[in-house]
C-alpha cells in the first residue's frame, strides 16, 4: 500500500498533495474533496477574492475575506489536511500568509520567488501551521535552507521540486524547459541530498516532495523509489466532478491533444504552459486585449502588458474562454473523461501497486 506522507506531526494516509490552481481552480470544494480521500487538498489563494462583490473596489481585503470563507468551508467539509498555496510574488503575500495561518491552514506551500521571509516572524515562530517553500534547483534549495537557518533558526517543514512539465508559471528559462538536464529526475537527487545533510544537523526529517508532470501511480512509485516522501499532482485533479473551474474549463482539459499544450510567455515575465486557444494566438500576434489594472496583484507584474493575467485567467475559470486561457501540465492531453476526486484516488493507489508489484517481481 502506498506510505502515509508526516510532514511533521501532520499525516496524510496518501502521499499526495493536491497542487494549488489559481484563479479559483481549486477552492473548497476541490480540496475538501481531496482531503477526505486521505491525500492533501490545496486551495489557492491567488487573486481568490474575484468572488466578492467589493474585489474591483478594495481587492486585498476582498481576497482576505474570500480566503478565510474558503478554508472554513474546506475544513467543515473535511477533517483531512487542508494547505494554501500563496505566491511569493503576490503583493498581498504577508496578509494571506496571515489569514491561512489565523483560519486554521495546515500548511502553506509557497512558490513563483523565494519564499526566504514566508510569513511575519511572529507566525513563523509560533504558528502550528506548516511552511513548505516550492524550489526547481539545487541551488534555491541551498539557499532557502541556509537563509532559514540563519535568519529563522528553523528549517521548512517539508519541500516541494517542481520540475519543468509543470503546468503555469514555471521556474525555469525557456531554453531549459526541454532541456533533459533540466528534468525532475535529473534535479531531484541534488535537492534531497541537500535536505538529508539539514536533516541530519538540525535532527528533523524534511520530506521531498517532487511535482511537476506526475500523472499516474506509476510515477507515485518511481518517485517514492527515488527517494521523496510524496508527491504534488495538479492537472490530473482539473477533470473531477469536484473541481472549481467551470464545465467549460474541465473540457479544455479534455478535448485538448497534445500539440495543444504550449509554452507561452506570461505577462509577469515567466514562461508558463497553457493549452492554445484563440486568446492566445491573437496575443501571439501582438494584438492588445482591453483591460483595466484594479491593483498592482503580482509585484513582478510592470509596464504595459499585453492583456491582464488575472483577468484572463478569471475569465478561463468561468467558462469564458474567448477572453481568457487555461494552464495546465504537459499531460493536459492525457485526461479524455470526467470522474470524481474518490475515483481519481481509486485509479492512482491500483496503478501504484501495479508498478510496485512489477517492480519486485
Amino acid at each position: 500500500m502506498l506510505p502515509p506522507l508526516r510532514i511533521g506531526n501532520l499525516i496524510a494516509e496518501i502521499p499526495i498533495i493536491q497542487g494549488g490552481m489559481g484563479v479559483g481552480i481549486s477552492l473548497s470544494k476541490l480540496a475538501s474533496a481531496v482531503a477526505n480521500e486521505g491525500a492533501i487538498g490545496i486551495i489557492s489563494a491567488a487573486e481568490i477574492g474575484f468572488m466578492e462583490s467589493d474585489f474591483n473596489r478594495n481587492p486585498m481585503k476582498a481576497n482576505q475575506r474570500a480566503l478565510a470563507k474558503e478554508l472554513k468551508k474546506a475544513k467543515e467539509a473535511s477533517s483531512g489536511p487542508i494547505g494554501v498555496n500563496i505566491m511569493v510574488a503576490s503583493s498581498d503575500f504577508n496578509e494571506l500568509v496571515t489569514i491561512s495561518v489565523e483560519n486554521g491552514a495546515d500548511l502553506i506551500i509557497s512558490g513563483a520567488g523565494l519564499p526566504l521571509n514566508p510569513a511575519p516572524k511572529e507566525i513563523l515562530k509560533n504558528a502550528e501551521t506548516k511552511f513548505v517553500p516550492i524550489v526547481s534547483s539545487a541551488r534555491a534549495a541551498k539557499l532557502i535552507f541556509r537563509y532559514w537557518a540563519n535568519h529563522h533558526s528553523r528549517l521548512p517543514d517539508a519541500v516541494v521540486v517542481e520540475g519543468p512539465l509543470a503546468g503555469g508559471h514555471l521556474g525555469f528559462k525557456k531554453e531549459q524547459i526541454d532541456d533533459e538536464n533540466f528534468r525532475l529526475e535529473k534535479i531531484l537527487p541534488d535537492i534531497i541530498s541537500i535536505v538529508k545533510s539539514y536533516e541530519e544537523k538540525f535532527k528533523k526529517l524534511i520530506p521531498v516532495i517532487p511535482a511537476g508532470g506526475i500523472y499516474t501511480g506509476a510515477d507515485i512509485a518511481k518517485y517514492l523509489q527515488m527517494g521523496a516522501s510524496g508527491v504534488q499532482m495538479a492537472t490530473r485533479f482539473v477533470a473531477t466532478y469536484e473541481c472549481d473551474a467551470s464545465d467549460a474549463f474541465k473540457q479544455a482539459f479534455i478535448k485538448c491533444r497534445k500539440e495543444d499544450i504550449v509554452i507561452i510567455q506570461s505577462p509577469v515575465g515567466m514562461p508558463g504552459r497553457a493549452i492554445k486557444n484563440d486568446f492566445l494566438e491573437d496575443v501571439e500576434r501582438g494584438l492588445k486585449k482591453p483591460y483595466k489594472c484594479v491593483w498592482h496583484c503580482l509585484k513582478p507584474c510592470d509596464g504595459e502588458p499585453l492583456y491582464c493575467i488575472a483577468s484572463a485567467l478569471y475569465n478561463a475559470q468561468k467558462g469564458f474562454l474567448r477572453n481568457g486561457y487555461v494552464f495546465a501540465g504537459a499531460n493536459a492531453w492525457r485526461i479524455d473523461k470526467m470522474m470524481s476526486v474518490k475515483e481519481l484516488i481509486k485509479v492512482l493507489i491500483d496503478e501504484y501497486e501495479i508498478a510496485v508489484s512489477q517492480t519486485n517481481c
